[in-house]
């Protein structure tokens, strides 16, 4: 199955931004030149006008998106300081391609390949939004999640605290501190060589134990909360671990989960166009055809739990984040 990367850049008409932006204006110039027709955006108005060609508050605000300066679906103020920047840009992009245009650029074959090969990609990405988008209703997110919540698989998640030294017999003496009822926290912060957990007191927050070192998860199998665990042989070092508590893993609520769930729907309304484009297409090569590529979902955390008999996101509870200090300890 073929890789759909180039439909995973953030959705707009801009998103080519810079250099290709200029391009798009010298392809389309003449849509923005023509002040009697309405701009196809409800509530857009005209900010500047460079001799005869239009900028619209919504040309500046996809320029701003194509740069990472604000978020796809965020507001941009005609009166801040960020808009009156980008369209200045803007301004020169226009003042570029004019003059490009009166020197004939636009005309060469090199120009014509490179507008196509834009005015593909713009239109590629309208229809996604057109087709695919509309799929992404929040009645679909609310169903996917449903079926998620009742296929998913009730584990157990555990917060450990750890305490790490370099060789056992340090880890033996931690022991013994703790065993003459030192402080499992002060001794922690004291004496634990992992940087991410020692300010903490060797909190490690909850996770489950397919998240934890396997070292670490095998020595606190089947014991009770409140239990020391070690010495554990951690890679060369030692771990001397307490089992603060357990309790059943809390799923994630359906606003954690919406951003993984739009994701792989839209990654399947892609998928599922881009096969029945493709079924219906004569497509010829004229070089030997590229390896077909494993297919791969846009992140791991969207791919379908195995043997599900529909292809649904397999949606997981956040790990506290520092429960990830336990993976760079080991």
């Amino acid at each position: 199955m073929r890789q759909f990367s180039f439909l995973y850049r953030m959705r707009g008409l801009y998103r080519l931004g810079g250099v290709a932006a200029m391009g798009l204006a010298l392809g389309l110039a003449s849509c923005g030149d023509r002040p009697d027709k309405a701009h196809p955006d409800a509530g857009d108005r005209v900010v500047a006008r460079v001799e005869k060609h239009e900028i619209w508050a919504s040309d500046v605000r996809r320029e701003a998106v194509a740069q990472g300066l604000i978020g796809e679906g965020e507001p941009l103020d005609v009166t801040s300081e960020l808009f009156r920047r980008v369209l200045d840009e803007v301004i020169d992009q226009s003042l570029l391609a004019s003059e490009a245009e009166r020197r004939g650029l636009d005309k060469s074959p090199a120009a014509q390949r490179r507008l196509e090969s834009v005015r593909q990609r713009i239109l590629g990405d309208m229809l996604v939004e057109t087709v695919v988008d509309r799929t992404v209703s929040d009645e679909a997110v609310r169903r996917l999640y449903a079926e998620q919540q009742r296929r998913a698989t009730k584990s157990e998640e555990v917060r450990l605290r750890l305490i790490l030294t370099q060789t056992r017999e340090q880890a033996d003496a931690v022991i013994a501190l703790l065993g003459q009822g030192a402080s499992f926290e002060a001794v922690a912060a004291q004496r634990s060589i992992d940087e991410a957990s020692r300010a903490l007191g060797g909190d490690l927050g909850y996770a489950t134990p397919d998240l934890l070192p396997p070292v670490y998860a095998r020595a606190i199998a089947n014991q009770p909360s409140g239990a020391v665990v070690g010495p554990v042989d951690a890679s060369g070092r030692w771990a001397v671990l307490r089992i603060e508590d357990r309790r059943a893993e809390t799923p994630p609520t359906l606003e954690q989960a919406r951003p993984v769930i739009v994701r792989y729907l839209t990654y399947e309304g892609v998928r599922q166009l881009l096969e029945e484009l493709r079924g219906k297409a004569k497509v010829e090569f004229e070089i030997d055809p590229p390896r077909s590529a494993p297919q791969t979902p846009p992140s791991a955390s969207a791919s379908a739990p195995a043997g599900s008999k529909a292809a649904t996101p397999a949606v997981t509870a956040p790990v506290n984040s520092k429960s990830s200090s336990s993976g760079s300890a080991a």
